[in-house]
């Protein structure tokens, strides 16, 4: 099984691999790398595919397992952030993961703790770290627990009924998989990018003035 792969995934584990992948890339820091996004996205597809699809799975239980994956796997990583977050992520030296706790720390600076953890859930890699991190800055559990559920909902929901109703609207789509989960991978990226533009051109005003 290819573990960067969604379609991977789903032909060979279904929906307990939606529950698998969402736990770890929000829950553990070792899952930074697996396919959230497009995971989602194709396992609402599949929900939609016809009886001769390699892969055809109930919608009802891929929402529960997404959504049990996303909840319970960011309320783990804020426990393990409590609990020495700070050593652990001290002791990493995967650049990705430098790189999307730099991003978590400004989201936190810059919207405060209820729109950082609900904006997290749509970044790649940012989503991974922003769990323990809010762990490791003391965030009221009660605060974490409520906007994480929140944002959890939205994301794994909202993505997976995105690939459902395309899906449904139009027959046969999933013949084209490859170049529509490149297309969500892209789009996940875009808040990373413009997040990444609006730095740089604050740097530059307090530069130039």
């Amino acid at each position: 099984m290819n573990p960067l792969s969604a379609t991977s995934w789903l032909s060979s584990l279904g929906a307990a691999g939606v529950f698998l992948v969402l736990f770890a890339e929000t829950g553990l820091l070792i899952g930074f790398f697996l396919p959230g996004d497009s995971l989602l996205f194709t396992a609402g597809l599949f929900c939609t595919t016809s009886a001769t699809a390699a892969v055809h799975l109930s919608l009802l239980l891929v929402l529960i397992a997404s959504v049990a994956g996303a909840l319970l796997g960011a309320q783990t990583g804020f426990l393990i952030g409590r609990r020495g977050g700070r050593a652990l992520l001290a002791r990493t030296r995967n650049q990705h993961l430098h790189r999307g706790l730099t991003r978590a720390e400004e989201l936190f600076g810059r919207y405060g703790h209820a729109k950082a953890i609900v904006l997290a859930r749509f970044i790649p890699v940012v989503r991974t770290v922003l769990n323990p991190l809010a762990g490791i800055l003391a965030v009221p559990a009660r605060t974490f627990l409520v906007w994480q559920v929140l944002g959890g909902l939205l994301w794994s929901i909202g993505v997976t009924l995105a690939g459902y109703v395309l899906g449904s609207s139009i027959p046969g789509i999933d013949q084209y998989l490859l170049p529509i989960i490149a297309l969500v991978v892209i789009v996940s990226l875009i808040p990373l990018g413009l997040e990444l533009l609006r730095n740089r051109k604050q740097r530059d005003e307090v530069s130039g003035s």
